[in-house]
């Protein structure tokens, strides 16, 4: 009778992993082997010099914004947006989206623009009032509205994660199926419309925007490379494949001003994940498992630095068990490097060597691009 009984619970369970209805569609690919943290990314412990900002203030500051006076500005998992001293203290509430802030960005006005996953594209003038900008483009909803970037000139550059699955649902979903539903979009606040410059991007993630605005590079979360797309010159309204199969993560990415992108690894490569990539079955059966026993990242600080030619020119790691991580962002301001995690309730700053070659000036400081 036991027997009986234990052998209709394993046919149960065989059934359910195999057969249960899910809400991914999951697209056989194959992940390039992922680098060895060797090299230019060897392990380290650069990142251990950071200190944490704003501690228990809220959770899931996931990027931070700077202003002209060297102000902090973080969005939250319940909806505010706070500011905060350079020194991360004295909160201020600055506004409520009532929805979820992720991506930052000032515009030539003053005015911080948000991607916020569940709104869309916002701006909130200095007074604190909020626009909506943009909720769709070519007639399809922005579901997980992710990061943004203002050029010179008020154009604004930012991502739809992806269009099928929204921030309630998890980044995962998304990057499970591999549908490609992510897009990279332009929006003009002369016209006050949004146009779709990619789509088919694996988790379209962080957008920056190069130092003379000639091209804008998106990470590709669920394909491990920056895509980079040209804004100007012979190349003009093209793509290509800026940097390939990065050892971690990609999230965010963003431009000092200078000549240096910032790449945030949320964490390094997952093996388990990269075997199940041409195997859309066994994807499906990971969907089903309880959430502890799916592929999960590392707790790894992990940040990259790329110059213009897509060159490394800075591995920053922390592998500790009090690692500032998940890194989901990286500001440069001045020499401090701002570090947002999409899950921790508290944001960091990294002091970088005052002679390092990523340093910018006060001048140039004021032309760093989120």
């Amino acid at each position: 009778m036991i027997k009986n009984i234990a052998l209709l619970i394993l046919v149960i369970l065989v059934g359910y992993l195999l057969f249960w209805p899910v809400s991914i569609d999951p697209v056989a690919w194959q992940a390039p082997e992922a680098p060895a943290l060797e090299g230019p990314y060897a392990s380290n412990s650069a990142l251990a010099k950071s200190r944490s900002l704003a501690v228990d203030e809220g959770v899931g500051p996931e990027d931070v914004a700077i202003d002209d006076d060297g102000f902090l500005y973080v969005g939250y998992v319940d909806g505010r947006i706070v500011r905060f001293d350079p020194d991360g203290s004295n909160p201020d509430l600055i506004a409520d989206t009532k929805g979820r802030p992720l991506g930052l960005d000032f515009d030539p006005q003053g005015n911080l623009i948000v991607a916020d996953g569940y709104k869309g594209l916002l701006s909130i003038s200095p007074s604190g009032a909020i626009a909506a900008l943009s909720q769709r483009a070519n007639g399809v909803d922005y579901r997980f509205t992710d990061d943004v970037d203002a050029d010179s000139n008020g154009v604004i550059y930012f991502t739809d994660a992806s269009s099928k699955f929204g921030p309630a649902l998890h980044a995962r979903d998304d990057i499970l199926e591999h549908g490609g539903h992510g897009r990279l979009l332009r929006y003009d606040p002369a016209t006050e419309k949004a146009e779709v410059l990619l789509d088919g991007l694996q988790f379209a993630n962080g957008v920056a925007l190069s130092q003379d605005e000639d091209f804008v590079l998106v990470n590709e979360t669920g394909s491990y490379r920056i895509v980079r797309y040209w804004l100007k010159g012979d190349k003009a309204g093209s793509h290509d494949v800026f940097f390939d199969n990065l050892p971690g993560i990609p999230d965010g990415v963003s431009a000092n001003g200078n000549g240096t992108f910032w790449v945030a690894l949320f964490s390094p490569r997952n093996a388990m994940l990269d075997a199940m990539s041409d195997k859309p079955l066994l994807r499906k059966v990971a969907f089903r498992l309880p959430s502890f026993l799916q592929p999960q990242p590392a707790h790894h600080g992990f940040v990259l630095g790329l110059n213009e030619q897509g060159d490394v020119t800075h591995n920053l790691q922390d592998t500790s068990a009090d690692a500032f991580a998940p890194i989901t962002s990286v500001e440069q301001h001045g020499n401090t490097l701002y570090l947002g995690s999409l899950t921790a309730p508290r944001f960091a700053a990294y002091p970088l060597p005052a002679n390092d070659p990523a340093t910018v000036t006060e001048q140039d400081t004021r032309n760093v691009t989120d």
